[in-house]
């Protein structure tokens, strides 16, 4: 009967510090995991936008289509 007490003990220690069966320190870690990856996400997003920017083209129009046209 001791060794059972004591083998409770052991596994509530054991379940105390385990991930799985702590729902505080689960949550906790999760909600910072989810932060950093959503961070990492924004950061990465807005380094990709910074960088592959659209760039302004000049298409060719036709003279007499602008705003001050010119006519043959």
């Amino acid at each position: 009967m001791e060794q059972h007490k004591e083998y409770q003990k052991e596994l509530k220690k054991v379940q105390d510090t385990d991930f799985t069966h702590s729902w505080v320190s689960s949550s906790g870690f999760l909600f910072y995991l989810q932060m950093t990856c959503m961070v990492a996400f924004l950061v990465g997003a807005s380094f990709m936008l910074f960088t592959k920017r659209f760039h302004k083209i000049n298409p060719p129009v036709q003279e007499s289509t602008l705003y001050t046209p010119k006519y043959k």
